[in-house]
């Protein structure tokens, strides 16, 4: 994958409340061929590893940050 690219910390904060609620959303991404993809899951953690963001899914899933094209309809591209 590409070097990672930080989202807006406002999205992130977003990212933060659901995890804290364990709140089941649908969140799409775009998968390492760039395709879109969507799951529903519960928003389990945001966490950071090696200068990385991830978000892990009750699904055993878990995505780059950067990766997040939106999640329960909120879109990253709007922060």
């Amino acid at each position: 994958m590409s070097d990672y690219k930080p989202i807006s910390c406002e999205f992130h904060d977003v990212l933060e409340s659901l995890a804290t609620r364990h709140t089941n959303a649908e969140v799409e991404y775009l998968n390492t061929e760039g395709e879109s993809r969507r799951i529903n899951a519960e928003i389990r953690d945001v966490y950071a590893r090696g200068g990385v963001e991830f978000l892990a899914l009750s699904s055993g899933d878990t995505l780059r940050l950067d990766q997040l094209v939106s999640v329960n309809g909120v879109r990253l591209s709007d922060f």
